[in-house]
């Protein structure tokens, strides 16, 4: 149980940035009481421990509850859906994709001061791995892979490697998801004879297409990436690079629905444009 002092932190103090509502801490209570604050003021210095929980909670945003602004549905089921209903919630959907990157980079965050008796926490492992892999030039996918392999540690603790190839699937090539998903077989070679498990697991592998890319990852980027004197790049020098890959799905079912359509030229236009030139 996390116990806190009776206290009211405002959202933009718990997470370090301007946000709409109020966290009211109570012993064993959190509460989010819907405010729009004018201007904001942490009331209380949390520790990073709780404000790292808080952040969990609220995210990047906090929703008000109070009087509804934003179009809604009406149907009670799926099936009784329109297409007009579609079109609202497609609207919204859309609005709320935008924000993805920083939900993705909010839980991030989650990972820092949490050591877990490693030499160094989880978000310098992330980060480091992601410094080597950018400073070696690779591609932004595969850098943005680097930096949230170990993104699923906090909700994933048995198969971490699995939340963080789900988070990654609609915007990387399909190696770097295959790469991200089996690191942790993989980086097992390094390790899982200490704890009595099999290390060379990952040979069940050895005739897959990917399997030298992600031996590769491992070995260059993941397994020396515990290093406390490692100069390491902070988190807000790769966050550009996780908008531009996050910014439209390559791989998903709703993709043709979400992603804006380049408009078909017509007969007319072509033979204009062809005349033109």
């Amino acid at each position: 149980a996390l116990k806190l002092p009776n206290q009211a932190l405002t959202a933009g103090g718990a997470l370090g940035k301007p946000a709409r509502g109020m966290v009211i801490v109570t012993p064993g209570v959190i509460t989010l009481a819907c405010v729009v604050l004018d201007s904001w003021q942490p009331k209380l210095a949390v520790p990073l421990v709780h404000r790292n929980f808080l952040s969990g909670i609220l995210m990047s945003n906090v929703h008000p509850t109070a009087p509804q602004t934003a179009p809604q549905t009406t149907f009670t089921r799926m099936r009784d859906s329109t297409q007009a209903d579609w079109q609202v919630i497609g609207g919204e959907f859309r609005q709320f994709a935008k924000g993805l990157p920083d939900r993705v980079l909010t839980h991030l965050r989650l990972l820092e001061g949490d050591f877990g008796g490693f030499p160094v926490d989880r978000a310098t492992h992330s980060l480091q791995t992601a410094t080597r892999a950018l400073r070696d030039g690779r591609s932004d996918d595969y850098v943005v892979c680097a930096l949230l392999h170990d993104i699923g540690d906090t909700l994933g603790s048995f198969n971490h490697p699995d939340i963080a190839a789900a988070i990654l699937k609609p915007f990387v090539s399909e190696e770097h998801h295959w790469m991200v998903q089996h690191h942790g077989i993989f980086q097992g070679y390094n390790f899982f004879h200490h704890l009595g498990l099999n290390r060379d697991m990952r040979d069940a592998f050895k005739d897959h297409p990917f399997y030298a890319a992600t031996e590769e990852f491992v070995a260059l980027y993941d397994d020396p990436s515990f290093d406390a004197h490692m100069p390491t790049l902070p988190l807000a020098e790769f966050e550009p690079i996780v908008r531009r890959v996050m910014a439209q799905p390559r791989n998903s079912i709703y993709k043709a629905a979400v992603v804006p359509q380049t408009a078909p030229q017509t007969a007319v236009q072509t033979k204009s444009q062809a005349a033109a030139v």
